[in-house]
């Protein structure tokens, strides 16, 4: 096979984008200061680009070499992506080292990066290179072994979830189910989603397909939650990161941002079938070099979004006209909902004070968020708030509190105030 080669990038005419976002992994503060270096796959020890990140733990957008966009519109030989390795380097923290950040052509890519405190500043800094695995689309990983779609439940209908809700946290089982060896992580709902996607499909499809997608990432996960269906069996995770089980989860996967938007708009929603409870288990398969009739095609579904179908008709080409989409309305690990409609100029009200108060304890950690009189009034200030948190936490920068926007605020408050441990 004549794959793309990765030491030739500075013959490519294509451009992707990568921005970087530092935290401590003891308490999610960003960490200002960091140095960064930048450098290809192939030539590991040449930074090609130097440079340290702002008060908000956050670096510029870096433009970097990418094969051509047709490469991931279509099956081929050629390497959809370039690939680059990523140093981190900050006082009183151990080193970061990440290999295989993937660029796609036109996609902002965004790596979260937490560094782990030393305990003693005069120790050696520890090194962990970590490699980030090829996507599923170029490099084979095994076919899902079906299963199906409806879960049986135990006799008498009792199950621990007396409805669906969207978790906090997924324990990811880093492996097969039976690989005791295997590390389990746990990690944010939507964060998993994210990585999932971002490993799984490319950033560059049609947004449909990408929506259809991750409705179907979604559905199949939040079964997997409601049946209990690991834990069911005696182990002590949610999920595993086998293809041939579950979706390909990758740690420290670089997250694409309209991938990260697309599920940040609708990550409390999943796929139903009239009169069943539990989120339809809706398995997947590439569709070229695996075939899967009655389940998604991921490149038949690419093709459909090409065509112009929505999300539900590329969804019910393929699970049948009777599936939809449907909502939980129950979010774990969030101190109030979403009021049902956008926050603006001239709102009021106790909706509007929770958010000035939790955008107030966030600015604590994220100081350029200008600090907030908690009256209750959407003003020019509080709009001035929500733009800067929407830019540090990559949302559309609208200075409207959306829904996307009002659980990311109620996200990171959680993580910054600590209510969550």
């Amino acid at each position: 096979m004549n794959r793309f080669p990765l030491h030739a990038l500075q013959n490519d005419i294509d451009k992707g984008y990568l921005k970087i976002n530092v935290t401590s992994k003891a308490n999610s503060k960003p960490i200002k200061n960091a140095k960064i270096e930048i450098a290809s796959t192939g030539a590991p020890n040449t930074p090609i680009i130097e440079a340290t990140t702002d008060s908000d733990g956050l670096s510029d957008s870096f433009e970097l070499p990418s094969p051509p966009v047709e490469y991931s519109l279509e099956p081929s030989d050629n390497q959809p992506y370039s690939e680059y390795n990523l140093k981190i380097i900050s006082d009183g923290f151990d080193e970061v080292v990440i290999s295989g950040i993937q660029i796609l052509s036109g996609e902002i890519g965004i790596q979260s990066v937490k560094l782990t405190p030393r305990t003693n500043s005069s120790d050696t800094p520890e090194y962990n290179p970590s490699v980030i695995d090829a996507h599923t689309l170029w490099e084979y990983y095994p076919p899902k072994i079906a299963e199906p779609e409806i879960k049986p439940l135990p006799e008498g209908g009792e199950i621990v979830l007396s409805r669906v809700v969207i978790p906090e946290i997924v324990v990811v089982h880093d492996g097969a189910p039976s690989d005791s060896s295997a590390t389990n992580y746990y990690v944010q709902y939507k964060e998993y989603i994210k990585n999932v996607a971002s490993s799984e499909i490319y950033a560059t499809w049609p947004e449909s397909t990408i929506y259809a997608n991750v409705l179907a990432i979604m559905s199949f996960t939040l079964n997997r939650v409601y049946t209990e269906w690991y834990r069911g069996k005696g182990y002590d995770f949610t999920i595993t990161s086998s293809t041939a089980f579950d979706h390909k989860w990758t740690k420290d996967k670089t997250i694409y941002e309209n991938i990260s938007q697309i599920v940040d708009s609708i990550f409390a929603n999943y796929l139903s079938r009239p009169d069943v409870i539990q989120p339809i288990l809706t398995q997947y398969c590439d569709g070229k070099r695996v075939t899967c009739p009655n389940w998604l095609s991921q490149w038949g579904s690419k093709a459909l979004g090409d065509q112009g179908y929505s999300a539900i008709e590329i969804l019910r080409n393929y699970y049948g006209s009777d599936i939809y989409i449907n909502e939980s309305t129950q979010i774990s690990g969030i101190p109030s909902s979403w009021p049902g409609y956008d926050l603006e100029i001239g709102a009021t009200g106790n909706k509007v004070r929770q958010l000035q108060e939790q955008l107030n304890r966030i600015a604590k950690v994220y100081s350029t968020i200008p600090t907030l009189v908690t009256d209750g009034i959407y003003g020019t200030n509080t709009e001035a708030a929500v733009k800067q948190f929407q830019k540090i936490f990559n949302l559309p920068v609208t200075g409207v509190t959306d829904y996307p926007t009002w659980y990311k605020v109620s996200q990171i408050y959680v993580g910054v105030s600590g209510i969550g441990a």
